[in-house]
């Protein structure tokens, strides 16, 4: 369907001191819209049987369309005679007499009210300031018509002499302003519940970035956690290592202090042993026999004394060995090796300790 623009006035909306009777002439208006055209009644307008009302063009045109086969005398203003259609409003069946649509009575008043109503709408138009005109799309097949219907079966809008004689003359069809209305609440509700629902999504959005707030800080006291915890156990292993070297150390120096003992024994004796033999030494070079047999006896007594003292005392074989200190870590460092997480803070302090105790207790010289 192809438009192109025109302008008409705006009825509805208006402000101002004014908008009170804009409302009483839009409602008036409401009541002289044809049901053919959807247009202001246009003179001359009849009265059906059925007391419902329609601009003479347009029953013509109805009639025309009902009646194919029925054709014009030859004069505008003359129509086929006789023949039947229906009012567009009820249904009800119109049947004409031989003057056609012609023998319809004009309904007079109506047309009376129509000209009282455009005279006020024209004093009202003087007043209007430019602003308050809008656009209004007219109908490109049909250059005077407005689009002033949709078409519910093509999906677009249309004007009304596309519906009597146009392409969408088998269409279902509704007034253009009540598809307007329906389609702006339903944009509106739709709009409602859109930001309702991103609302919603915002609000999930805010929640998971609090989320993610908290696991950086949960990671976090985590880290801090297992940090604390392997310093507790390079804390266990450097106490005991300490206490295992001391205790190395401690029979490191009982065995030194007890060979040093025996190193100064054995010195004294065989510092003894030498002042001896010096002196036994002396002796063999004395030239006088008398005083060699008294010294050689004294010399030869300390040799007795000495040779019962000869006995050394050593260490035991293997007494420098220290290869009992040993400890086995294999169990224990397959247990650090192990070190996991567990399902719970209190499982978790449980492997710990169990840790801490092999630690403390599964050394072994």
């Amino acid at each position: 369907m192809s438009f192109a623009l025109g302008f008409k006035h705006t009825t509805a909306g208006s402000s101002g001191p004014g908008a009170g009777s804009g409302a009483t002439m839009e409602n008036l208006e409401k009541q002289l819209i044809c049901p053919v055209c959807l247009e202001m009644f246009s003179k001359p307008v009849v009265i059906l049987p059925c007391q419902h009302n329609l601009c003479r063009k347009c029953a013509n045109d109805i009639f025309q369309s009902a009646n194919p086969l029925w054709h014009s005398r030859g004069s505008s203003s003359a129509t086929a005679s006789g023949g039947r259609f229906r009012c567009p409003s009820c249904r009800h069946e119109v049947v004409l007499d031989r003057h056609g649509v012609y023998g319809l009575q004009r309904n007079l008043l109506v047309e009376n009210i129509i000209d009282i109503y455009r005279q006020q709408e024209s004093s009202r138009l003087v007043s209007m300031k430019p602003e308050q005109q809008q656009q209004q799309l007219m109908c490109e097949e049909h250059e005077d018509e407005k689009i002033n219907i949709y078409c519910l079966s093509c999906q677009t809008p249309t004007c009304s002499m596309c519906k009597v004689f146009g392409q969408h003359r088998d269409c279902d069809v509704a007034p253009l302003g009540t598809v307007y209305m329906r389609q702006k609440t339903e944009l509106s509700d739709g709009i409602a519940i859109l930001v309702a629902s991103n609302d919603n999504v915002q609000a999930v959005i805010s929640q998971m970035e609090a989320i993610c707030r908290t696991i950086e800080e949960n990671g976090q006291r985590q880290r801090e956690h297992l940090s604390g915890h392997f310093e507790r156990l390079v804390s266990i292993l450097e106490e005991r290592k300490q206490e295992l070297v001391g205790l190395i150390t401690k029979e490191q120096d009982e065995k030194l202090k007890h060979v040093q003992s025996l190193i100064r024994q054995h010195s004294d004796h065989l510092e003894v042993g030498v002042t001896l033999v010096e002196t036994g030494i002396q002796s063999m070079e004395e030239p006088h026999m008398p005083l060699f047999i008294q010294s050689a006896q004294a010399i030869l007594e300390k040799m007795a004394v000495m040779a019962r003292a000869s006995k050394l005392e050593l260490p035991e074989l293997g007494y420098e060995s220290m290869s009992h200190f040993v400890i086995d870590i294999d169990d224990l460092a397959d247990t650090l090796r192990n070190i996991n997480f567990c399902c719970s803070v209190a499982g978790d302090e449980e492997d710990f300790e169990e840790v801490e105790e092999e630690l403390d207790f599964g050394s072994r010289f």
